[in-house]
């Protein structure tokens, strides 16, 4: 079982930044693939940012060249820092780890944290 909790969010003015974190529990974090996606009020949860074990990232059109996603294996931790922040990127973020045993995989997600970009 893993556990992700997510801090971070908060309201922010357009043209902004706030860096998302995600805390993982429990062993192997570093095999993870893990990633953040958002949801915003009755839309899907679309992918953000992920992040290989091998450390290669891939991003939603929508968020290249303004946001990053990095992971620090010693901390068992993901990071979204999220620079000129429109308003369009109000959602809920919610950390993703997926797991891959054999055949099976598995897909953990945290509570989400609020991301607000409003003047």
């Amino acid at each position: 079982q893993v556990q992700l909790v997510e801090s971070g969010g908060g309201l922010v003015q357009p043209g902004g930044s706030l860096r998302l974190s995600c805390a993982a529990s429990g062993s192997g974090f570093s095999n993870y693939a893990m990633g953040w996606y958002r949801q915003a009020p009755g839309k899907q949860r679309d992918m953000v940012a992920v992040v290989t074990s091998g450390g290669n990232s891939n991003y939603a059109d929508s968020v290249k060249g303004r946001f990053t996603i990095s992971r620090d294996n010693a901390k068992n931790a993901v990071y979204l820092q999220m620079n000129s922040l429109k308003p369009e990127d109000t959602a809920v973020y919610y950390c993703n780890a997926r797991i891959r045993m054999g055949v099976n995989e598995y897909l953990y997600w945290g509570q989400g944290t609020q991301v607000t970009v409003s003047s």
